[in-house]
């Protein structure tokens, strides 16, 4: 595989016969073709390579709790309080080495208490290799501390080749020869310490996007098709909800069936955009249940959509599953119009001003909606707008700048990030000459709640005092 770099074409990665042909990782292409005339070549995948190591590292958990990408190509598990289940150190390692050779991958494996002696083995050790109390690792060489490059050299030429010259230097030597480089790749006393477990070495574990899934565990095994369907219908019933919660469409689904005997049926279907109609879906499994084995029956049905798109609510859903439900939204108004009084039901109408307060109306179901300015776009609007806005004190950098901190009911609020102003003018046919323009702020606290103020007038406009802070509107 290729990579290009900024000095040219550089392999990546090779297999036994390229490397038996002296086309090593990380050779320049033309000096591997110089030594491999007949060496075939092929453009790398990065994005596809990560890709394929976080789903590989999801899959190896049946190992560990947890598992980490050590990139480009490999994983660290971990495997703690785990090898008693493969009965021992050993069958542990020969069940991974097994389960990955079924996958076609060709690896090398080594179990240690640290990450960093567990990469040391895996690397320059045997091809599996279990590391023992009293082991030391003095015989490796000092690329297995996982240093750059540029410091691998500088080692070198001290004369500095394995683990064992390494730490017979002085400590105090090396940490004024480092004392400025805090990345662990680049100080090699760092590096040292996180083999030996000196200091923890903090990975990041790949989490995997939970599944959008329904479960039915059946009283009684099923045998017979009618039944299936009906629990298919049911599955994809829950599963349409839970896809409507998550503003989300199924694009492949998954069907499983667990049977009495231990048998697992799967069944798949992907779709030609996202969807998440439950009666399209049961149509379509109805023609993959044909040929289905119950045989002693079928205990447990399990339906997930591993492929999922957004796909955003709209009103016609709305209303659809109302009326599935049903009661309609127009029924519903109704009903309560004759139960609360026809003036006790009010229905909101945008109203075209540019003020937040006077920027919509309520009106009677029955009345008619007034004419507006369509083509007024409006601003993007927090979620809720108080009745009132309310008088709040601010401290800011000067008169114009951004706030810092204000005090809302009693609470003092220190602001950690804020976006504006959006200027909003008074409405002139309506306000008199002295109505002063407003600078809005959405800002976020310290705790993450984020509120939208704004500031009446500017200092020296001659219309008035010192301007004064508002706060009108809370995000969700």
């Amino acid at each position: 595989m290729l990579a290009d770099t900024v000095h040219g074409l550089r392999l990546t990665a090779t297999n036994a016969a390229a490397q038996a042909a002296g086309a090593q990782v990380g050779a320049m292409l033309t000096d591997a073709r110089a030594l491999c005339p007949q060496l075939k070549v092929a453009p790398g995948d990065p994005a596809g390579d990560l890709a394929f190591l976080e789903r590989l590292a999801l899959w190896a958990r049946r190992w560990g709790p947890w598992a980490a990408l050590d990139s480009p190509d490999g994983l660290l598990v971990d495997t703690t309080g785990v090898a008693h289940l493969f009965g021992g150190e050993a069958g542990l390692l020969s069940d991974t080495a097994r389960s990955l050779a079924a996958r076609g991958l060709s690896v090398r494996l080594a179990l240690a208490p640290t990450a960093g002696a567990a990469w040391a083995l895996s690397h320059y050790g045997p091809e599996q290799a279990i590391w023992h109390a009293g082991d030391s690792f003095d015989d490796l060489p000092i690329a297995a501390l996982r240093l750059d490059p540029a410091v691998q050299l500088v080692l070198r030429r001290l004369g500095l080749k394995r683990i064992g010259q390494l730490s017979g230097v002085a400590r105090d030597a090396l940490a004024r020869r480092f004392h400025t480089v805090r990345a662990p790749a680049a100080n090699p006393l760092v590096r040292l310490d996180q083999l030996l477990g000196r200091v923890p070495e903090p990975l990041l574990p790949v989490q995997g996007k939970p599944v959008p899934l329904a479960q039915r565990r059946l009283a009684e095994p099923i045998r017979h098709r009618s039944l299936l369907d009906r629990v298919v219908e049911d599955l994809a019933a829950d599963l349409v909800r839970s896809l409507e919660a998550q503003g989300l469409g199924a694009r492949r689904l998954e069907l499983g069936l667990w049977k009495v005997d231990g048998e697992v049926l799967v069944r798949k279907l992907e779709l030609a955009e996202a969807s998440r109609d439950g009666a399209h879906l049961v149509r379509l499994f109805a023609a993959r249940l044909d040929d289905i084995d119950a045989g002693f029956g079928i205990e447990l049905a399990r339906l997930s959509a591993p492929w999922c798109e957004p796909r955003a609510l709209s009103q016609r859903d709305f209303e659809t599953a109302a009326e599935a439900h049903g009661t309609s939204l127009a029924a519903c108004i109704d009903r309560l119009s004759v139960r609360l009084g026809a003036e006790a039901v009010r229905r909101p109408e945008l109203h075209a001003s540019h003020w937040p307060e006077r920027a919509q109306r309520w009106l009677a179901p029955l009345e008619p909606a007034r004419e507006r300015q369509e083509s007024l776009v409006f601003h993007a609007r927090p979620l809720k707008l108080l009745d009132r806005a309310e008088p709040i004190a601010v401290i800011h950098t000067h008169p114009d700048g951004l706030p810092r901190r204000f005090r809302w009911r009693g609470n003092l609020h220190d602001v950690l990030r804020a976006e504006g102003p959006e200027r909003i003018a008074p409405e002139w046919w309506r306000e008199r000459g002295a109505a002063r323009l407003r600078d809005y702020y959405r800002v976020e606290d310290g705790q993450g709640r984020r509120y939208w103020i704004y500031r009446q007038g500017i200092a020296g406009d001659g219309r008035g005092d010192t301007p004064d802070w508002f706060l009108q509107g809370l995000y969700a």
